[in-house]
């Protein structure tokens, strides 16, 4: 009888045990359902974004420093300080994206972003360039905000090269008049130019390669003019920049070669070292397209010139430089490693000989745009309180 009332009993309990097991599971569940769950951690912004908004950063604390400093002097320094806020304040919007706030209070400037401070020196151009968190205080001088802004446009070219190709070239293009702008602001400040960059970068050696270029005859002459390459190879737009270099390049040693025979005295003597600098370039330009396997233009007997050329030879020659920016800008965004260098190099150095014969090359030298298409700069947003 016993036994029978146990079981009887175990049977009731089943039920019940069951009962339970189901409710602490929907129990379990829903605080597992109700448990927040951490974010996942944002995933870092490419290189190329980094180093647009290291130059964002620099570019606006430069020109808060500017405007400030602009406020204390007088005469010539005063005209180029206003000329430097100009030229910075264009460059800023041609940096910022559509939609973003700019800080009221900027930081020190970002030498270099997160992924190239994290490698070793030897392995990224910015890596040695990594700012401390320390807060700089703002140049009190001209010559001190000269001194800045060469920085900034050293930084400028060692991120141009590790950047995408469109990133490159405006980077580069705002390095190139940030350097320009130092040695204006210096000379006004009656101190010395200074110490700015120098991205110059030698051609790789050329051991006869045409013999390694698919459908190479050796002879990179023989190429009829106006050759580029064919539209199917992946080096298409590389090889047209290449050639649009060898070409502007040849013009201009011509071009040098006419005005010398009009010029004298003082005008002649840069005349005759840059005539020497654009040999050196034309063949350099000659050789990277046989390093790219690119046909090479062939030297012309001459190049029809502006008609006012020979009446104002020094205006036709600024005019000659001028042109040759794009063509440069063009090659930074098409080309990488030592070929970026040395186009980044050819777009300081043309950059440098337009404003010697005092032609204007804009905020953004060797990138065509339009600064009114630019981005209005937002109000600084407000600093949060902590």
């Amino acid at each position: 009888m016993n036994d029978d009332t146990r079981e009887k009993r175990r049977r009731e309990l089943i039920p019940r045990v069951a009962l339970l097991a189901c409710l602490a599971l929907v129990v379990v569940s829903l605080g597992m359902a109700l448990r927040p769950v951490s974010p996942p951690a944002p995933a870092e912004p490419p290189f190329s974004e980094q180093a647009r908004s290291a130059a964002l950063t620099d570019t606006l604390r430069l020109r808060a420093a500017g405007e400030q400093l602009g406020r204390s002097t007088a005469g010539d320094e005063k005209a180029a300080v206003a000329g430097t806020v100009s030229l910075l304040t264009s460059q800023a919007r041609a940096l910022l994206v559509p939609g973003q706030s700019v800080p009221a209070s900027l930081p020190a400037p970002a030498r270099s972003s997160s992924a190239a401070a994290s490698a070793s020196p030897s392995d990224s151009p910015t890596a040695s360039a990594s700012v401390s968190p320390a807060a700089s205080p703002p140049p009190a001088t001209a010559a001190a905000l000269a001194t800045e802004l060469a920085a900034s446009a050293s930084q400028r070219f060692a991120d141009a090269a590790e950047s995408d190709g469109g990133m490159a070239r405006l980077l580069a293009a705002v390095g190139t008049a940030q350097l320009l702008q130092a040695s204006s602001l210096a000379a006004a400040a009656g101190a010395p130019a200074p110490a700015g960059p120098d991205p110059a970068v030698g051609v790789p050696e050329i051991d006869d390669l045409s013999g390694n270029c698919p459908g190479a005859t050796g002879s990179p002459s023989s190429s009829p003019a106006g050759a580029s390459a064919d539209q199917d190879s992946p080096a298409a737009t590389l090889h047209g920049a290449l050639a649009a270099i060898v070409r502007t390049e040849l013009e201009s040693v011509y071009g040098y070669q006419v005005a010398l025979t009009r010029m004298d005295g003082d005008a002649a003597v840069p005349a005759s070292r840059q005539l020497t600098r654009h040999e050196s370039l034309a063949t350099d330009a000659e050789g990277l397209s046989r390093v790219h396997c690119a046909p090479v233009p062939p030297r012309e007997a001459g190049y029809t010139l502006a008609p006012d050329f020979l009446a104002s030879p020094a205006a036709g020659l600024g005019a000659l430089e001028a042109s040759a920016l794009t063509a440069y800008g063009d090659l930074v965004g098409l080309s990488d490693g030592q070929t970026r260098q040395w186009a980044i190099s050819g777009l300081v150095g043309a950059a440098r000989r337009s404003a010697l014969w005092g032609a204007e090359t804009g905020a953004l030298p060797g990138l065509a745009a339009d600064p009114q298409e630019f981005p209005e700069l937002p109000e600084p947003s407000p600093t949060p309180s902590h």
